[in-house]
């Protein structure tokens, strides 16, 4: 029974720091947008269709490569979202390895709230 308790408690203190982190990745996704930032979905089309962020241009992480020139250069800010946060991780690492150098990573798009 301790141990369930325990176990309980860790699981708690997880979600509540999660959504702490998801709280402040928001507000700094919203600062950044505000100042200037592209914000980009890397979600499919047809997800970005069903829904998306105002002012989001939607390129798909598997397009990502061949759409580079399309974010402007590499100094311009970006803020990448999906819908859980691992295409946006994907996204992060293709973007950083190809030179971009202000590149925030929301995570999932309910972040954004």
């Amino acid at each position: 029974m301790k141990a369930v308790l325990v176990v309980s408690a860790l699981f708690l203190g997880l979600f509540l720091v999660s959504c702490a982190h998801e709280r402040s990745a928001g507000a700094e996704a919203h600062r950044r947008v505000e100042a200037g930032a592209t914000l980009v979905d890397v979600r499919t089309p047809e997800e970005f269709a069903a829904w998306h962020l105002p002012g989001a241009v939607n390129i798909p992480v598997e397009e990502l490569p061949r759409r580079f020139p399309e974010l402007g250069s590499l100094e311009k800010p970006l803020v990448i979202y999906c819908r859980s946060g691992a295409r946006s991780s994907r996204a992060e690492r293709l973007l950083k390895e190809r030179g971009f150098q202000d590149v925030f990573n929301l995570g999932p798009m309910s972040a954004w709230e």
